[in-house]
């Protein structure tokens, strides 16, 4: 199985959404925010369908990548989970640095005006390497990881599932 920097995403944020995610069980169809992500990463820069190219690389895939300056481009909702958007960023980085092509990533926040840069550094390909191999047990494991306190929980896509028997 490949893992994708959605897989790397949800480890940062929840092991058990990354669990049921990597396992079959999507609720990202019944989340209003995730739609709402999936608007702003439509409608913010119509311009880029002329300019940039959506690739896909071992599992993973880029929705805007500039080609003439290797640069990923990854459109963010809100920087709510600001770190878990990063660590994705750098795993695509990673993956393609993997395949030849060393990139730089921007991280977009097109409600919020903001911008970051973000680099691939050694402590951070060793830091993703060692994060692929608990990936890889996490998903694999028997059972479903346990839950997060709810408070963290509120505006996640498995929140109904998570927590239906205790409302």
């Amino acid at each position: 199985m490949n893992i994708t920097g959605t897989h790397l995403n949800y480890y940062r944020i929840c092991h058990r959404k990354l669990w049921l995610f990597a396992n079959g069980i999507n609720m990202e169809h019944t989340s209003d925010a995730v739609y709402e992500g999936k608007l702003i990463h439509e409608t913010s820069y119509p311009q880029r369908g002329d300019r940039f190219k959506e690739i896909s690389v071992e599992g993973i895939k880029i929705d805007w990548f500039d080609s003439r300056n290797k640069v990923v481009h990854e459109i963010k909702k809100s920087d709510k989970r600001e770190e878990a958007h990063i660590w994705q960023v750098k795993y695509y980085l990673y993956v393609l640095e993997n395949n030849g092509l060393n990139a730089k990533g921007l991280l977009e926040y097109p409600r919020l005006r903001k911008t970051e840069e973000v680099w691939l550094t050694q402590p951070d390909r060793e830091y993703i390497e060692e994060s692929l191999k608990t990936i890889k047990e996490i998903i694999g494991a028997e059972t479903v990881p346990k839950k997060l306190p709810i408070g963290k929980c509120r505006n996640c896509s498995y929140f109904d599932f998570c927590y239906a028997t205790e409302m």
